[in-house]
């Protein structure tokens, strides 16, 4: 799938973090980095790469601190990777 040794770092990261039943995590940018030995913003362009090929679904959260509503950890969702695979495949035969 043409998967960066950044991107399967982060990816391997996230399913380690991966609660089994709803295939969800949360961890900031800056724990992943710190976990993997990456800078927050090469977290966040390997994150990006890990949507734009359908590993992952990122949602933002929010929760309230003070009587104000503030932007919380994205929420990640780890994907099958079957689709994933099936879309890169498909995207290949049309090169």
């Amino acid at each position: 799938m043409g998967l960066s040794a950044g991107e399967i770092a982060v990816y391997s990261y996230l399913m380690y973090c991966e609660d089994r039943k709803s295939h969800q995590c949360w961890p900031s940018y800056k724990t992943i980095g710190r976990a993997v030995g990456m800078s927050e913003n090469t977290v966040r362009k390997y994150v990006h790469e890990l949507w734009y090929k359908e590993l992952i679904q990122i949602e933002p959260s929010k929760y309230e601190s003070s009587g104000q509503i503030r932007n919380g950890n994205l929420q990640y969702k780890i994907l099958p990777i079957q689709r994933a695979i099936d879309n890169y495949n498909e995207s290949q035969m049309w090169k």
